[in-house]
């Protein structure tokens, strides 16, 4: 039997749901969808620029798996780009 998942602080909710490319309707897109769990740890690395460690202690998680959810999103984001996908935020 897994951990139980701890609770994760989360300050940050997206004013938009999907990002899709112009011009291609969404019927003919597939989506990559991103959990507010990634879009904070982006948002705390790239747009407030701290380093894993702070951003972790911001989220209440460890720096390992603050790491592994950094890298999600990450993945997901290019794949999205490279594959010309709609991006999805999870409610």
């Amino acid at each position: 039997m897994p951990r139980p998942r701890l609770c994760r602080k989360i300050r940050f909710r997206a004013k938009v749901n999907y990002f899709k490319p112009q011009g291609i309707p969404m019927r003919n897109l597939k989506i990559t969808s991103l959990t507010h769990e990634e879009m904070e740890a982006l948002r705390l690395k790239n747009v407030k620029n701290l380093d894993q460690n702070e951003a972790a202690q911001k989220m209440n998680t460890s720096q390992s798996t603050f790491q592994r959810i950094l890298s999600s999103a990450y993945r997901k984001i290019s794949e999205a780009l490279v594959n010309g996908n709609a991006i999805k935020i999870e409610k």
